[in-house]
C-alpha cells in the first residue's frame, strides 16, 4: 500500500533547501489537503490562477481547525496592525488604500533613486575586504537605509530597535504553534505601531519630500488616510521595504557563489544584469508562499476546495515548476527566456507594490557585487534563518579574494 503524502515544512532541513519538497509536492496532484486543515498549491498555472482570482486575504474568513489554531494563538486579535494594512484587506477597501499608497510609491520616484542606491551600495562594498558576512555587509545594510531614507526617519529613531521589532513581527508570516511566539508578535506589532504613530507625527511637525509625507498628504477626491491607516501602511511599508529585499540579495548572491559560471556571464556580459535578477527571483523566491481563503468552493484540477480554506499558493513550487520552465527548471540560467513569468512578488491585485523598488536594488547591488569581486567565494558555512516563508540565509560567511 502506497504510504499517503503528505507536505512537511518543519522537517529536517527543510528550510535550508525546500526544493526537493516542492518537487514531491507538484508530484503528488494539483491541490494538496494537509492534515492541519489548509491546502497547498504548487503549480504554476494553478497558483497564477489562485493568485488573480477573486479570493481573500482577511483571516477572519477562515473556518474549520485552522480558524480554531489562529483563535488559540491569537485570541481575538486581528491581523497586522490592526488588519488595516493594505496586505490583510480585500477590495474595496484594498483597492482605495492601495491607490492612495500608490500616489507617494510612483514609478518616477522610484527611478530617481537609483544614482543614490549606487552610491550606497559602493560605499558598503568598499567597506568589504577579506572575511565578512555578506548579510551584515551589504544584503540588511542596503535595503534598510533605503526604506528608511525614503520614509524620510530622523537620525534618532531607534533603527536597531525598529530592525529587531521587524524581525519579530514577520514571524507572524509563518505558520505559528507556539503561543509564546504569538505572543512576541502581538507585542512587537504593538510596539512597532506605537513608534509609527510617534514617528508620524514628528514628520507632521517636520514635512520633507519623503514618503511618509506623501503618505499624510495622499488624497483621492477628498479621500485620505485615516491616523489608524496611516499607521498600518507606515508599518507594511517600512517591513516589506527591507525584509524582502535582504533575502533578495543574499539568495541571488548565494545563487550566483553556488553557479560561478553564470557569475561569470553576468560580468562579461553586463546587459543581463535585469534579466539576472529576474532569473535569481524565479531560482530562489525571497518569499516562498502567498496566502488566500476561499470565499466560495474552489476548484482545482477536479477537486474542490471548501469555502473558509487557508490556501498556500507556493510561489518558490511553481518557480521551479517544470511544466512551466521546461526540463532545466531547477537551474539557474540568466539569460533564460521570460523569466519575469515568475511569481515571486505575487500576482493579481495584491501583486507586490514595491517590485520596481526591489528589482533596482537587486539589479544595482548583484551586478556591482560580482564586478568588484571576481574571486568571491564562499568562506564558511551559510546559516538560514529557518523561515518557512521569508525563506534566506542569517549569515554570509564569504571572501573577497
Amino acid at each position: 500500500m502506497t504510504e499517503t503524502y503528505v507536505f512537511d515544512p518543519f522537517a529536517p532541513g527543510y528550510t535550508d533547501d525546500p526544493y526537493p519538497e516542492y518537487a514531491r509536492l507538484r508530484a503528488s496532484g494539483a491541490a494538496h489537503e494537509h492534515p492541519l486543515g489548509f491546502w497547498v498549491l504548487s503549480h504554476h498555472e494553478d497558483v497564477s490562477a489562485l493568485l488573480r482570482g477573486s479570493l481573500s486575504v482577511e483571516e477572519r474568513n477562515v473556518g474549520g481547525a485552522l480558524a480554531d489554531l489562529n483563535a488559540e494563538m491569537y485570541g481575538e486579535r486581528e491581523e497586522r496592525s490592526g488588519g488595516l494594512s493594505m496586505l490583510d484587506r480585500d477590495p474595496p477597501v484594498h483597492t482605495r488604500l492601495r491607490k492612495l499608497v500608490s500616489k507617494a510609491f510612483t514609478p518616477r520616484s522610484i527611478a530617481a533613486l537609483e544614482p543614490e542606491i549606487v552610491s550606497l551600495v559602493d560605499e558598503l562594498l568598499d567597506r568589504m575586504s577579506g572575511p565578512v558576512d555578506l548579510v551584515e555587509a551589504l544584503a540588511f545594510p542596503l535595503p534598510f537605509a533605503v526604506i528608511s531614507q525614503m520614509m524620510g526617519l530622523p537620525d534618532s529613531a531607534d533603527h536597531a530597535r525598529m530592525r529587531e521589532l521587524t524581525g519579530t513581527l514577520v514571524r507572524s508570516l509563518e505558520p505559528v504553534v507556539d503561543p509564546q511566539v504569538a505572543a512576541e508578535i502581538m507585542a512587537a506589532d504593538e510596539e512597532l505601531s506605537a513608534l509609527a504613530r510617534g514617528l508620524i507625527a514628528w514628520k507632521r511637525a517636520n514635512p520633507g519630500e519623503d514618503l511618509m509625507t506623501a503618505l499624510i498628504r495622499a488624497e483621492d477626491d477628498g479621500d485620505v488616510l485615516d491616523d489608524d491607516e496611516l499607521v498600518a501602511q507606515v508599518v507594511l511599508l517600512y517591513v516589506a521595504g527591507h525584509e524582502t529585499t535582504v533575502n533578495l540579495i543574499a539568495n541571488g548572491a548565494l545563487a550566483l557563489l553556488h553557479h560561478p559560471d553564470q557569475a561569470a556571464m553576468l560580468r562579461e556580459q553586463p546587459d543581463l544584469a535585469g534579466n539576472a535578477v529576474e532569473e535569481l527571483l524565479r531560482y530562489d523566491s525571497p518569499v516562498q508562499f502567498s496566502r488566500r481563503i476561499t470565499l466560495a468552493p474552489y476548484e482545482v484540477d477536479g477537486r474542490t476546495i471548501p469555502q473558509g480554506s487557508f490556501v498556500m499558493a507556493g510561489l518558490g513550487a511553481a518557480n521551479r515548476d517544470e511544466a512551466q520552465w521546461g526540463p532545466d527548471a531547477d537551474q539557474l540560467r540568466i539569460d533564460r527566456p521570460e523569466p519575469r513569468s515568475h511569481l515571486s512578488f505575487g500576482a493579481g491585485v495584491h501583486h507586490c507594490l514595491g517590485a520596481a523598488l526591489a528589482r533596482l536594488e537587486g539589479r544595482i547591488a548583484i551586478q556591482r557585487l560580482v564586478e568588484r569581486f571576481p574571486r568571491l567565494a564562499l568562506d564558511g558555512d551559510v546559516e538560514w534563518n529557518g523561515r518557512i516563508n521569508l525563506r534566506g540565509p542569517n549569515t554570509l560567511p564569504v571572501t573577497t579574494g
